[in-house]
C-alpha cells in the first residue's frame, strides 16, 4: 500500500491504496465518487471517463501510481449545480434513457468542446467513438453537444 495525494475535481484527497489500483475503484470505493460508472473494465466502453488534466480518459485502466501532480475531474466536479452547457444541453434534449452511460459520455463531450468549441460533426463523432450506449442513444447525443456548442457560442 502506498499513500497518493490526488487532486480531483479541485480538491487535495489523501488515499492508501496499492500502486496498481485503477482509478476508478479509487474514485468510487475509496472516495465515494461513484458518478463514474464500471462497464467492461477493459478501456472500451466509456462508462468510466474522467478528466486527466484536459484530457478525457478511461479510469478502469489507469492505475492510481500514473496520476501524478495531474487534476482528475470526475462527472461531480464538472460544475456545482449541473449547469455545465453539456449537462444542461443533456436535459434538455432528453438524452438519458437508462442513463448509466450518461456521465462518461458527458465528460467525453465536455473534453471534445474544451479542446474544440466548435467541431464538425465528423469529430464528434470521432470524439465520442468508443462511448456505448446501449439504448443506442447518439443521435440525441450528437444533438447535445451540437446544442452546447451553440448555447456556448451565444453566452
Amino acid at each position: 500500500m502506498s499513500k497518493f495525494s490526488l487532486k480531483i475535481n479541485g480538491k487535495t484527497l489523501e488515499v492508501d491504496v496499492d500502486d496498481s489500483t485503477p482509478m476508478l475503484w479509487v474514485l468510487r470505493d475509496h472516495l465515494n465518487l461513484v458518478g463514474t460508472k464500471y462497464g467492461c473494465g477493459i478501456a472500451q466502453c466509456g462508462a468510466c471517463t474522467v478528466h486527466l488534466g484536459d484530457n478525457a480518459i478511461r479510469s478502469c485502466q489507469l492505475p492510481v501510481s500514473s496520476v501524478g501532480d495531474q487534476e482528475i475531474t470526475t462527472i461531480e466536479g464538472l460544475s456545482e449545480n449541473g449547469d455545465h452547457p453539456v449537462q444542461k444541453a443533456w436535459l434538455e434534449i432528453d438524452v438519458p434513457q437508462c442513463g448509466y452511460c450518461q456521465a462518461g459520455q458527458i465528460m467525453s463531450a465536455t473534453a471534445l468542446l474544451k479542446r474544440n468549441p466548435s467541431p464538425s460533426d465528423e469529430e464528434i463523432e470521432t470524439a465520442m467513438n468508443g462511448n456505448i450506449c446501449r439504448c443506442g442513444t447518439y443521435v440525441r447525443i450528437k444533438k447535445a453537444i451540437k446544442m452546447a456548442v451553440s448555447e456556448t457560442q451565444n453566452a
